[in-house]
């Protein structure tokens, strides 16, 4: 089963794009940063529960 943090980290990554999406069309610059700063926080998350993953199928 997936680490919660791999989950997690996916529904950053999704929620950011659409955040960057929404203020793309808006012109929301600030918005749209929010969304790149919650991509890049989802793909940390994500890839943690990654290494919580290979290290409890090794152990």
């Amino acid at each position: 089963m997936a680490d919660h943090d791999r989950i997690e980290g996916a529904a950053k990554n999704i929620g950011g794009k659409v955040k960057e999406a929404a203020g793309k069309v808006t012109g929301d610059t600030k918005l749209q940063a929010e969304g790149k700063a919650d991509q890049v926080e989802g793909k940390v998350q994500n890839a943690v529960g990654g290494v919580k993953d290979s290290l409890r199928d090794k152990g």
